[in-house]
């Protein structure tokens, strides 16, 4: 892979763990997930939100252990 390609990865990646985090915060009204990590969806009664944490906790690991395998 090149350079540029590399780059343009890890640039989009950012795009795709901000946008996780942006969904989450909205998901669970708060932060703490970031700190508590799963177990903080165990709290959000509304089974839509739930499922959208879980979906995009699962994304944002997703995008974390790439960029950790391509630094």
């Amino acid at each position: 892979m090149s350079v540029a390609q590399v780059k343009n990865l890890q640039r989009r990646l950012d795009n795709l763990a901000r946008e996780a985090e942006t969904e989450l915060n909205r998901a669970c009204g708060h932060e703490l997930w970031q700190s508590v990590g799963f177990d903080a969806f165990d709290g959000i009664e509304d089974i839509d939100r739930r499922a959208s944490a879980n979906y995009y906790y699962g994304q944002w690991q997703t995008v974390r252990e790439l960029q950790d395998a391509l630094s």
